[in-house]
């Protein structure tokens, strides 16, 4: 039997603990911090730490006009369609490498192993010429498309050790009781794979949210940029650069990603809990 920690080791991994957080979330509060701030204050070499007597002029500034509204669409368009798809085809594909032995298995193993080494840079040229013969630029379902494409390898390969993880046996066990294959999958592994799909999901979201290099060659329109790029217009080059409507609007950014982990973050607890239970 393990002993327990002693209570100094205790007490020092959590100091520890307590550093890395601050440290982690420190840049986060500057951001909000910030965004009340005018940009005297910002420009200050003496830092404000508390935004005591600061005013809601930058995000003010950041809804004038129509232009966050509309990004914070196509963004969240994208983003949706792109986690769906992706999860769709990289369920599928997992599902494949694990439960099923077919020539070309490994080689397509190792092949996304490669796609991910690859620097998105150094395929700007072959899609952007790709979604202009399909005449898919300045479109949703193009940045979507590439979107996809990007996320998908890292989803496959996520999501392939945990239907790994799941033995075989209990689909074997069902499928004694009288269940065919597919209802066996469907109703004993398919629920212990809910945290696993959630763990990806929230990995394609952030990802297709906070993307910017792609976004920038497929949507070249100014009326069809996502949220990344709405944020780059704060930066002008006789003006100089609007920190505190660049804070104001990252903290509106962040919100959603906060919204939609804090819904999966229930998800995938019930879907430990299920899984438990079932196996």
């Amino acid at each position: 039997m393990p002993r327990p920690a002693s209570r100094p080791l205790r007490v020092t991994a959590n100091v520890v603990g307590v550093i890395a957080f601050v440290i982690a979330a420190f840049p986060v509060y500057w951001m909000v911090n910030s965004s009340f701030l005018d940009r005297n204050e910002i420009r200050n070499p003496v830092p404000t730490w508390v935004p005591f007597g600061g005013d809601l002029d930058n995000f003010r500034t950041v809804f004038e006009g129509d232009q966050f509204l509309n990004a914070m669409k196509i963004s969240l368009v994208v983003t949706l369609l792109t986690i769906v798809v992706a999860l769709a085809f990289a369920f599928v594909a997992s599902v494949a490498l694990s439960r099923f032995r077919f020539r070309g298995r490994m080689s397509f193993i190792v092949t996304l192993l490669i796609i991910q080494m690859i620097p998105v840079e150094g395929l700007f040229i072959s899609q952007y010429k790709m979604l202009e013969t399909m005449n898919l630029l300045n479109t949703v379902v193009g940045l979507s498309l590439v979107y996809v494409s990007l996320v998908l390898p890292f989803t496959i390969w996520t999501l392939r050790g945990f239907v790994t993880g799941v033995p075989y046996e209990l689909e074997e066990a069902a499928m004694m009781d009288g269940c065919s294959r597919t209802q066996a999958f469907f109703r004993i592994t398919f629920p212990l794979l809910a945290p696993g799909l959630v763990a990806t999901g929230v990995f394609g979201f952030i990802q297709a949210w906070n993307e910017f290099s792609l976004a920038l060659i497929v949507m070249t329109r100014e009326d069809h940029r996502t949220l990344p790029l709405w944020l780059s217009t704060f930066t002008d080059v006789n003006r100089g650069t609007d920190w505190g409507g660049i804070m104001a609007g990252s903290t509106l950014i962040a919100v959603p990603v906060i919204i939609f982990f804090l819904v999966v973050q229930g998800r995938m607890v019930s879907g430990l809990t299920s899984g438990a239970v079932k196996g």
